[in-house]
């Protein structure tokens, strides 16, 4: 029995007038309405989006009910884009352990979506296809957003006094110096193009490969450096909601986060969407795939965000998440903002494995079997490795604490980490 439980058996006896009083009004807080809108224009139709808003926690009871919003910006090819968009979701739930509570459920969807991420890209990777895709997944639970993304999709968040945050980080080798670093001591090479006479051109590659970005899900024919690991933000916004905007690189290789904010403000999300995306068209022109959704966390008694004019917003913006660079990351939790409209909760962003899954991670099941936290699957205790340990234990290193993985996530892990050759396999 749970303390909570005790409590509540112990507490003196409430009226049940005064007890429906309190779940009405608390199901009005804690339960916003989401509303939606999607906009797209097709350039090369790489471009994919999954909109969930009636997904549950505990199947058949809908106050469980959690909403998934995501963009799947595909290259080289489709398949990555669309299998992920297939599998990544339950991928991610099933590393949640069941009969939770709604508290336990969004402290374990970092570490799950990281676990969901990385046992997505194996699974494609099996399919031994050469396509790739960027994955930019926001889930969304009463007023609690998280946010995973490994590419250059990107997703911000709008919130009234027009204070724009980014929550997630761009993967692109050319603005993204520590990513540099990680391929590089991983294995891969970072340059340029190199053209007749030796002028180097275009953006930042790593090779082999020649991918621009330095996370991804899929890409077999690149190595195991470009990684599927993502960066998650989970912050929890205020009773006055909030505005996401969810957009493929399309629209942010045209416009600002505080351009697609301010062009859409006061507009109801549907409308929105389709403003940015015609924004970015009269910006740059079609010279990609542009896909955008528009997401409000809005209270039930509200029918759209005001629109409000932009004050003091570098003041307002270091006061809430303090002066960070993109790049940065951080393991702070219940970090409340000084000003009381977001409240960050979780921001992580290291591409280490063991540093995402966490000690405390569930790893066996009633029968005494170990489960591999990537890819669930139960095994005897001989047969796999603490994602502590390595090719080489380190003298301060302890393989026999969890969590653990099996031999095939194993090996995954160390050829991301450079442990162990990495040999790209393409199909003819």
């Amino acid at each position: 029995m749970s303390q909570a439980e005790v409590s509540r058996m112990t507490s003196p006896l409430v009226p049940l007038g005064t007890l429906i009083g309190r779940e009405l009004r608390n199901e009005k807080v804690e339960k916003p309405f989401v509303k939606y809108g999607q906009a797209a224009l097709a350039k090369k139709g790489e471009d994919y989006f999954l909109i969930k808003p009636d997904c549950q926690r505990i199947p058949g009871d809908s106050s469980t009910t959690f909403s998934v919003f995501a963009i799947f910006d595909g290259h080289n090819g489709i398949s990555a884009a669309i299998f992920t968009k297939e599998k990544l979701l339950d991928n991610v739930l099933s590393a949640i352990p069941q009969e939770v509570s709604r508290e336990e459920w969004l402290q374990a969807l970092p570490r799950a979506l990281v676990a969901g991420f990385v046992k997505t890209d194996i699974e494609f990777q099996q399919r031994r296809e050469t396509s790739g895709t960027t994955v930019t997944f926001v889930v969304i639970d009463g007023w609690t957003v998280t946010v995973a993304s490994v590419g250059d999709s990107r997703c911000i968040l709008d919130i009234q006094g027009g204070v724009v945050s980014l929550l997630t980080v761009d993967h692109r080798l050319e603005e993204n110096a520590e990513e540099r670093e990680r391929v590089t001591a991983s294995g891969g090479e970072v340059g340029r193009l190199n053209v007749f006479g030796g002028n180097e051109v275009g953006p930042l590659r790593c090779w082999p490969g020649g991918l621009c970005l330095s996370r991804s899900i899929g890409d077999t024919d690149v190595g195991e450096f470009i990684v599927p690991i993502p960066h998650v933000k989970q912050v929890k916004l205020s009773s006055a909601g909030g505005r996401l905007i969810i957009a493929s690189d399309g629209i942010w290789d045209a416009l600002s986060s505080d351009m697609a904010a301010k062009c859409c403000r006061g507009l109801p999300a549907e409308l929105a969407a389709k403003l940015v995306v015609k924004e970015a068209l009269r910006s740059r022109g079609l010279k990609d795939d542009t896909t955008c959704l528009v997401v409000d966390i809005i209270p039930s008694d509200v029918p759209v965000l005001p629109s409000i004019p932009r004050k003091k917003q570098n003041v307002l913006s270091s006061l809430l998440f303090g002066k960070k660079s993109l790049n940065s990351v951080s393991k702070a939790t219940n970090k409340l903002s000084a000003v009381g409209v977001v409240e960050e909760l979780f921001e992580e962003g290291s591409a280490m494995l063991a540093e995402r899954l966490g000690k405390d991670f569930p790893s066996n099941t009633n029968s005494g079997l170990y489960r591999c936290a990537v890819c669930q699957v139960d095994q005897n205790p001989t047969d796999g490795l603490s994602v502590n340990s390595g090719s080489f234990f380190s003298p301060g290193s302890k393989p026999w604490e969890g969590p653990f993985l099996c031999p095939n996530c194993q090996k995954k892990k160390d050829a991301m980490e450079g442990k162990i050759p990495s040999r790209p396999t393409v199909i003819a």
